[in-house]
């Protein structure tokens, strides 16, 4: 009877002790549970590409050190002062070419700008076969500083554009894992398939 009592009163202490450890789980994990409804949806910081694209719209290199790619900023900004550079120097000798060409096509002899540049001591202005290839010379050289303007013009346009797309994809990269996680790794197998032996590799990716 004793020994009874003694099984009865140890599978009562057993059932004690494991609703004891279950309600305590339950606890914890209702705990848990309400922890995490209770983070506000803001609190997961999350890198956007449309904030990047916009803010390198703004100034070009934000979204560069948004993305913190800190190094790429003095290179766009290299990038834009080579191009205004020589947006600036094609924009002048344009303009001293088209002041040429327009005082020797005049009918104004103190209008004479065209006597300054270089190339006039190779040329008999006073013959009129040699003024006029001085004339189409000037007419060419103003045509191609004028286009070499615009397409410097363009070119910035695109670097601009470019630096927008950098940022922008640089943003969609930024949570990209490039742990040593991500692995590819092969080895040889073999595998029985009607009764044959049939050998091969196999592959296997980590992510």
């Amino acid at each position: 009877m004793k020994n009874i009592c003694k099984i009865f009163l140890q599978n009562i202490l057993l059932a004690l002790v494991l609703l004891l450890v279950t309600n305590v789980k339950g606890q914890i994990l209702e705990t848990d549970t309400t922890l995490i409804s209770e983070v506000p949806e803001f609190a997961e910081e999350i890198h956007s590409p449309k904030q990047a694209a916009i803010y390198s719209a703004i100034l070009p290199g934000l979204g560069q050190a948004y993305n913190k790619k800190y190094w790429k900023i003095p290179i766009i900004y290299a990038g834009f002062g080579a191009l205004g550079y020589f947006i600036s120097w094609n924009n002048k000798n344009y303009k001293v070419l088209k002041l040429a060409y327009g005082d020797l096509t005049d009918d104004d002899p103190n209008t004479d700008s065209y006597l300054d540049l270089d190339a006039a001591q190779y040329y008999d202005l006073d013959n009129e076969s040699e003024r006029s290839q001085f004339q189409t010379g000037l007419n060419k050289q103003q045509d191609y500083y004028r286009r070499n303007r615009d397409l410097m013009i363009i070119s910035t346009a695109a670097f601009y554009a470019l630096n927008i797309i950098d940022a922008s994809v640089d943003a969609h990269l930024f949570d990209f894992d490039i742990s040593e996680d991500l692995t590819f790794n092969w080895q040889p197998a073999m595998q029985s398939m009607d009764d044959q032996l049939i050998y091969g590799f196999n592959c296997k990716f980590n992510f």
